[in-house]
C-alpha cells in the first residue's frame, strides 16, 4: 500500500495508461479521481477500481477547457478534502504531418490538450500544494519528446514542451516540496491511434523509419509501474527527471 491514504487526479483514464495508472493507484491504497471527457468512460474506470475494494471518483472533464480543469481539481477537494498527486496523462496524437504539411487547427488541437491540458492542470494543482508544502506531478511525455521524428510535427514539439515544462517546474518548486517528473514511453498498446485519421503517408513513413529497431511493444501497466514509483516516496530524491519506458527502443 505505497499511496496509502494519497489522494490522486489521473487525466486520461477511461483506458490506456490513464486507467492502468488509475487502478494500480487505488490497488496501492490511493483514493483516485478518474477523468476523462465523457462521465461513462470515466466511470467504467471507477467500477472496475470499486469491484476492487478501491475508492475511486469518476469526472467528466476537457483538459482542454479552463473551467472543465477547474471542476477535475475542485473535485479532488470535495470528494476527498486534498489532492497529493497529479498524472497529467490525457494527450492525442497529431496525423504525422511534417512542418510544411501541418494545419493550424490540428496544431493548435495537439497545443491544447498536449501541452496546454497539462500546465492548466498544474497550475490549478500548485496552490494546494503549496499550501501543504508537499506535492506530486507526473507527466506523460513520450520519446518522441526525445527525438525529432516519431511523429508529426506537431505531436513532437509538443511532447517536447511537456519535458521542458516539466523540469522547469521541478526546478522552480524544488525547495517547496513539490517534484515534478515525466515518463517518456515508447510503442506502448493503447487506443491513442483512434485520436487521428487520414495520416500523412510521406510524414509517417519518416517517422516510422526506427519502428523495426523496436524491441516490443508494451503493455499500459508497464507505464503504471514507473508511475506508481515516481508517485511513491521511493522516488523522494527524483526530481525534473524523464523516465524512458520503450524496452530500450531508443537505446540503439
Amino acid at each position: 500500500m505505497r499511496l496509502k491514504d494519497k489522494v490522486a487526479v489521473i487525466t486520461g483514464a477511461a483506458s490506456g495508461m490513464g486507467k492502468a495508472t488509475a487502478i494500480l493507484f487505488a490497488r496501492e491504497g490511493a483514493k483516485v479521481v478518474v477523468s476523462d471527457l465523457t462521465l461513462e468512460g470515466a466511470g467504467a474506470t471507477v467500477a472496475e477500481i470499486t469491484a476492487l475494494g478501491g475508492t475511486a471518483t469518476a469526472v467528466a472533464a476537457n483538459v482542454a477547457t479552463e473551467a472543465d480543469i477547474h471542476k477535475l481539481i475542485k473535485a479532488a477537494l470535495n470528494s476527498y478534502g486534498t489532492l497529493d498527486i497529479l498524472v497529467n496523462n490525457a494527450g492525442i496524437m497529431d496525423d504525422f504531418s511534417p512542418v510544411g504539411d501541418v494545419k493550424d487547427d490540428l496544431w493548435d488541437r495537439v497545443f491544447e490538450i498536449n501541452v496546454k491540458g497539462v500546465m492548466r492542470a498544474s497550475r490549478q494543482a500548485m496552490p494546494i500544494f503549496l499550501e501543504k508544502g508537499a506535492g506530486t506531478i507526473i507527466n506523460i511525455a513520450s520519446i518522441g519528446g526525445l527525438y525529432g521524428s516519431r511523429a508529426g510535427a506537431a505531436y513532437t514539439a509538443s511532447k517536447h514542451a511537456v519535458i521542458g515544462l516539466t523540469k522547469n517546474t521541478a526546478f522552480q518548486y524544488a525547495e517547496k516540496g513539490i517534484k515534478c517528473n515525466a515518463i517518456a514511453p515508447g510503442g506502448v498498446n493503447t487506443n491513442i491511434g483512434a485520436s487521428f485519421s487520414n495520416a500523412n503517408q510521406e510524414g509517417m513513413s519518416r517517422a516510422m523509419a526506427g519502428a523495426s529497431f523496436n524491441p516490443r511493444s508494451g503493455e499500459p501497466e508497464d507505464i503504471a509501474s514507473v508511475a506508481l514509483f515516481l508517485a511513491s516516496e521511493d522516488s523522494d530524491f527524483v526530481n525534473g527527471v524523464v523516465i524512458t519506458a520503450d524496452a530500450g527502443w531508443t537505446a540503439y
